[in-house]
């Protein structure tokens, strides 16, 4: 494991794992924590060999609360715009990570931190695990992508309904409303994700690099253009090495080994 500042990089089983380090902060984060965040999704998004990204919070009480709101109460307006822009740009380069990214909310999770777990393509909460999108308690709003991605995700009413109050759902109303995908105990929070990653991996890279590219595009579309993008999508697919692979290890009764080719 290396230390970059306040964020933690580990790899493990071909997923990086990027742990948030400021629990004695909640994890909250400031310029300096998005900015070498940025760093290392840029750097992921060339790593062939990677086939999950997990993003989880240090500690047993909060995944993420958002911004460093002493930073933010120090910068002027033109630097709050900054900030908002600097983290609407990482989650997006996170969202359009080329691998599956899971979010492993390991407690509270306020602002900006739900809208980190809005920006993954999965979302793992242990059971003490609580979330809110809380800006308009501080008459703001979700600037990080939160008024498009949480109503993708659970439906525009639903959606509303956190957003104009601000209020706080646990991680069973988080399961039962499509917010995360499952709810786990605390201890066995990485356990689960690394079960998810461990299913992922005996899949065909190129496939599911496609498949999350052909949701992620299709989604924001009619249904004809969807599925003109899924076909292109699945074009990409039948040259490659992995499909042969994939075929021929069903016909050998053998799991297939895929190369990413």
């Amino acid at each position: 494991m290396s230390k970059n500042d306040h964020l933690l990089v580990e790899e493990k089983n071909q997923a990086v794992i990027l742990t948030l380090n400021q629990p004695e902060k909640m994890n909250c984060f400031d310029f300096d924590l998005l900015h070498t965040f940025q760093d290392q999704v840029d750097a992921l998004s060339y790593r062939k060999d990677v086939r999950a990204v997990i993003i989880t919070g240090a500690g047993k009480k909060a995944f993420c609360v958002g911004a460093d709101l002493k930073e933010r109460a120090t910068l002027s307006p033109d630097g709050v715009k900054k900030f908002v822009l600097t983290i609407r740009n990482l989650l997006t380069a996170i969202q359009n990570l080329p691998m599956p990214v899971i979010c492993a909310v390991n407690g509270l999770a306020l602002g900006g931190g739900t809208e980190f777990m809005c920006a993954s393509d999965m979302r793992i909460a242990s059971e003490n695990a609580s979330m809110a999108l809380t800006e308009t308690r501080l008459a703001v709003i979700p600037g990080a992508g939160g008024t498009q991605r949480l109503p993708r995700l659970i439906g525009v009413a639903k959606a509303k309904e956190m957003i104009f109050t601000g209020r706080r759902v646990d991680a069973k109303e988080a399961l039962d409303i499509g917010l995360v995908n499952t709810v786990t105990t605390l201890d066995t929070l990485m356990d689960e994700c690394m079960r998810l990653v461990d299913m992922i991996c005996e899949t065909g890279p190129i496939a599911v690099e496609m498949a999350k590219y052909a949701i992620d595009k299709g989604i924001e579309t009619d249904l004809a253009t969807g599925l003109a993008i899924e076909s292109n999508a699945y074009r990409v697919t039948i040259p490659t090495e992995d499909r042969i692979e994939g075929f021929t290890a069903f016909n050998e009764k053998r799991k297939p080994v895929y190369k990413g080719r």
